[in-house]
């Protein structure tokens, strides 16, 4: 690419580089990495020796590839909840889905293999290392994938610095470019010479190759024993030694660059400028915490700007939330502002139904006064002290329409609990979003018109987990409409859901006619068989027992041409032994300035396991009402980095500044076998080492084969199913449209354009020369 189309790509206004997930650089070192364990490993302080020990390697062999410029220094291990036998301390805002490590069981797709869940762009950060507690405890598996420190920082580069794999499973051998076969592997200096046992013939460049993936590049000696084991690690590879020509995904992601060349220059730590340390890294510091049962306060808004159907849109979220999403055994209190704050209940245990419906009760209806959020936010923190004396680790939800000062930051950041915020409307408070980010809580943006569900499903996505999704209410679908006339749809269903699966309608000042809801045999609910509310105008039917699978149709007939009416669906796992598909939806960016390109992602998975070829659409609108349809894909190309790995992406190119949501739904139609099917496709992985030689001596030996992985044991066909995910919001501020550089004697002029940016539309750029004269 030449300078000036360089320049001209700076106005491209689309998504990129994944978030930052808490790690921070402070120095040389690296501090806030969070390593946490899945509620269904059993207690073991072995495993936490071994983390530990693990890291502690891991830290030496990172300073040294990086020629002392980065090591681990401060490192958060998160044990389950379930976990009873150690004094753990209690964590502030960490929480399993925050993890950048996690260590969990095997899943079906990677066994025991480490693997980095990575997906953007090259430089991007990748969503988290996953490894199994078969890796950490047993001492077999070093031979299959090398010592745990090593493999750790292999990932780590995947994780932290957005670099590829430079090894390739589908083509390990290519012929070079002067002839030859050549192992596809990082560094041109690596050869060997061919070895032959009873059963295989193997080229030791093959094993090389194996593990070169952008680590080891340089050997200087062998040891005694283990020859894939000793090499010695100087650096990661770099221009001089880079196998530009092998066809791997390090060079097809990253127009052929070295991997040294992606860290410092591309990479979220390549502005950091870090120089080597003089002088040995100190060793990294651990702390084990442990997080309790969820403690939530609702700081609801009832200011004078509120009245009307805000109010009452706060209510019908807040219900949702109330009756169905907050998880059994959390504690919720509720605390409303206007000038002043008011506690309407204090912190009330979930245990029954009654209590959930006791909760909505307090619920606020009227609202009148001006508007103070942070006399709600103090108010909020004296109810969360309530339960154990302090708030670290509690958590608010915020929501309001209006501005105020926020002179209450700092006392935000020293509470150590997590804030939610949640906009209603264009004119909340913009600043809103600072409290989210420095409380580690999540930040929304939601219009006040009541047919686009968008407050509901803000509401509805207010889940926390500890890893474990088989007792988290699921979004399945949502739609509304603002005319008389019939609301109607289709959700389907599937094997992993269908406990407490529920239709919840709402509307504004007049029952639907009717309600009708159609089960897959052909069953019929109708409106007798919805739960009414008057104060909060909902009807709300929860299927008995399991909902069957299949296809569920919903009609909705409204009499009012200028009332609302919306529909959302939830549900549950149908079991623990089952787990249920997934959907999370990501923007690469939270603010964007146009400087890097934006992209919208949908992870569709069930327990690791990629689920391919759904329609998956996402919806984005801005505080101004501007709405934008996108269709991600998953077929490699473009935004989307691997083809069928249950990523779907799409570039988002935008003209127009403002605060935006994200809502993506899913849909998929069974077709039959072989359509629409759980697949397999791997992600960054540690590198399987087949054998190793024993110096001095011949012939290889060969380590167990590596776990076949049969496709037939991945198409677990899901079949038909319906998922909604909502994404945090994001801002948009623009450069100008037009833009000119002087270069020389020349004049850069620089602007967006309609076309093909991206994935849609183009940019135009040109040179001015002037003629004869200056």
């Amino acid at each position: 690419i030449t300078m000036a189309s360089e320049a001209v790509a700076v106005l491209l206004l689309v998504f990129l580089s994944g978030s930052t997930f808490g790690i921070k650089l402070e120095g040389n070192g690296y501090t806030d990495v969070l390593i946490a364990i899945n509620p269904v490993v059993p207690e073991n302080p072995l495993l936490i020796k071994r983390i530990k020990d693990m890291v502690s390697d891991a830290s030496s062999v990172l300073f040294t590839a990086t020629e002392g410029k980065f090591y681990f220094e401060e490192i958060t291990i998160l044990v389950p909840p379930n976990w009873s036998q150690g004094d753990y301390g209690r964590t502030k805002t960490e929480t399993y889905e925050k993890a950048n490590i996690v260590i969990n069981e095997e899943n079906r797709a990677y066994g025991d293999q480490p693997y980095t869940l990575q997906y953007g762009q090259c430089g991007s950060e990748s969503r988290y290392t996953h490894l199994t507690t078969k890796f950490m405890l047993d001492d077999e598996l070093i031979k299959l994938y090398g010592p745990r420190g090593k493999v750790l920082v292999h990932e780590w580069a995947h994780l932290r610095w957005g670099v590829y794999d430079e090894n390739d499973d589908g083509q390990p051998f290519y012929k070079g470019a002067h002839g030859g076969i050549q192992a596809t592997r990082c560094s041109v200096e690596l050869y060997g010479f061919s070895y032959g046992d009873s059963r295989r013939t193997f080229l030791e460049p093959f094993f090389l190759r194996v593990y070169a993936v952008f680590l080891n590049c340089i050997i200087l000696s062998f040891d005694k024993l283990l020859f894939m084991y000793t090499l010695k690690v100087t650096r990661f590879c770099s221009k001089k030694t880079h196998n530009r020509e092998a066809p791997n995904a390090q060079n097809r992601m990253c127009d052929n660059r070295d991997v040294m060349d992606v860290i410092f220059t591309s990479s979220v730590d390549a502005k950091a400028n870090v120089q080597p340390l003089k002088g040995p890294h100190p060793a990294p510091r651990f702390t084990v915490m442990q997080r309790g049962q969820r403690v939530v306060c609702l700081v609801l808004d009832v200011s004078g700007s509120m009245h009307g159907s805000r109010i009452l849109q706060q209510q019908q979220a807040a219900s949702l939330f109330l009756t169905t999403i907050v998880e059994d055994n959390s504690y919720v209190g509720i605390v409303t502002f206007t000038n002043y704050a008011t506690t309407l209940k204090p912190l009330t245990v979930i245990h029954r139904e009654e209590s959930r419906t006791q909760l909505v009760n307090y619920l606020p209806v009227e609202a009148i006064g001006g508007t103070d959020i942070c006399k709600g936010l103090k108010k909020g923190f004296e109810e969360l002290c309530k339960d154990n004396g302090n708030t670290m680790g509690d958590e608010i939800i915020l929501l309001t329409d209006g501005e105020s000062e926020l002179d209450c930051v700092s006392e935000v950041k020293e509470s150590g609990a997590i804030v939610n915020t949640i906009a209603l409307g264009p004119s909340a408070n913009k600043e809103l979003k600072r409290m989210s980010e420095i409380s580690g809580g999540k930040y929304f943006y939601a219009s006040d018109n009541l047919d686009q569900t968008e407050l509901v499903n803000v509401f509805a996505s207010l889940t926390t987990t500890n890893g474990d999704f088989t007792h988290q209410t699921i979004l399945l679908d949502s739609s509304g409409m603002k005319r008389k006339g019939i609301l109607n749809g289709t959700v389907s269903v599937d094997h992993t859901v269908g406990n407490k699966t529920t239709f919840l309608v709402l509307h504004e000042s007049q029952s639907p006619e009717d309600i009708e809801i159609k089960s897959p045999s052909g069953q019929i609910y109708d409106f007798i068989d919805f739960q009414p509310s008057s104060i909060s105008k909902t009807h709300s039917l929860v299927i008995q027992g399991t909902a069957e699978t299949g296809d569920w149709t919903y009609t909705i007939k409204n009499t009012l041409s200028d009332q609302s009416i919306t529909i959302t669906i939830t549900s549950r796992a149908v079991s623990e032994a089952i787990p249920p598909v997934t959907v999370k939806a990501y923007m690469s960016q939270q603010s964007i300035d146009g400087s890097k390109p934006m992209l919208v992602y949908a992870e569709v998975n069930q327990k690791g396991v990629p689920v391919i070829l759904a329609d998956v659409m996402a919806t984005l609108e801005s505080d101004a009402g501007d709405q934008y349809q996108l269709e991600l894909l998953d077929n490699g190309a473009g935004a989307d980095a691997f083809r069928n790995d249950g990523i779907y992406s799409r570039f988002f190119t935008t003209s127009k500044k403002g605060r935006y949501n994200l809502k993506v739904k899913v849909q998929r139609k069974d077709k039959g076998k072989n359509n629409g099917q759980v697949r397999l496709k791997r992600h960054s992985v540690a590198p399987y080492v087949p054998g190793y030689v024993i110096k001095g001596k011949s012939p290889i030996v060969m380590n167990p084969p590596k776990p076949p992985f049969s496709e037939d044991d991945l198409q677990d066909d899901v079949g038909s199913f319906t998922r909604t995910a909502i994404g945090e919001s994001f801002s948009v501020s623009l450069p100008p449209d037009l833009n000119a550089e002087i270069e020389e004697d020349k004049v850069m002029l620089t602007w967006t354009a309609p076309g093909e940016d991206m994935d849609q539309g183009t940019e135009v750029g040109f040179q001015v020369s002037p003629e004869g004269g200056d």
